[in-house]
C-alpha cells in the first residue's frame, strides 16, 4: 500500500476506533445495568412484591446491547463468515470478493438504516407500558448500530480498494 493511501486511511481507521472507544464502555455498563436490574427483579418477587418497570428496562437493555454489540463484532470481523473459498483465492480476486462481500453487506446496511428510521417514526407515538418512554428512543439503536456498521463496511471497503490485504482486527482490544 502506497504512503497516499495509507495517509487517506489513517483518519479513516482512527474514526473506527474513536466509535469502537466510545461503543464499548456503553455496552459494558448496560450489561452492568442490566444485571442490577434483573437482580433486582428476582430479590423483589421472592422477597416483596414484584417491581412492575424491571421487566421492561430488561428487555429495552437487551435490545439495545444486542445492537451495539453487534457493531463491535462487525468492526473485529467476529460475525459468523464461511471463508474458505474467498480464503483459498489468490491476490486481487480475493481482495475483490471481499470487497463485493463488504458492498453487499454495506447495501444490506445501508437498507436498515432507512428502514429503521422509518420504523422508528411509525412506533414515536407509542409509549412504553411501564416507564411511558417514548418507544422511539427504544428503536433508535436499529438505525443507529446500522448506520456504524455501515461506516465500518465502507471504510473496510475503502482499504481494501487502496491496496490493504485484509482490514485489520484489533485483538489487542479485547477484553
Amino acid at each position: 500500500m502506497s504512503f497516499s493511501a495509507h495517509s487517506l486511511l489513517r483518519p479513516l481507521r482512527w474514526s473506527e476506533r474513536t466509535l469502537d472507544a466510545a461503543i464499548a464502555p456503553v455496552v459494558f455498563t448496560a450489561m452492568a445495568a442490566l444485571i442490577g436490574v434483573i437482580t433486582l427483579q428476582i430479590v423483589s418477587r421472592v422477597l416483596f412484591t414484584a417491581v412492575g418497570w424491571t421487566e421492561e428496562v430488561a428487555r429495552f437493555l437487551l435490545v439495545w446491547i444486542t445492537f451495539l454489540a453487534a457493531t463491535l463484532a462487525f468492526r473485529r470481523s467476529r460475525h459468523i463468515a464461511v471463508t474458505f473459498v474467498v480464503d483459498a483465492l489468490p491476490g486481487l480476486p480475493r481482495r475483490l470478493a471481499r470487497i463485493a462481500a463488504l458492498l453487499v453487506a454495506l447495501g444490506f446496511l445501508l437498507g436498515l438504516v432507512f428502514i429503521g428510521w422509518e420504523y422508528m417514526q411509525v412506533q414515536s407515538f407509542q409509549k412504553s407500558a411501564s416507564l411511558r418512554i417514548s418507544m422511539t428512543w427504544v428503536y433508535a439503536v436499529i438505525p443507529l448500530s446500522a448506520a456504524i456498521m455501515a461506516w465500518y463496511a465502507l471504510v473496510d471497503v475503502i482499504g481494501l480498494a487502496l491496496g490493504e490485504e485484509r482490514p485489520p482486527v484489533d485483538d489487542e482490544e479485547l477484553p
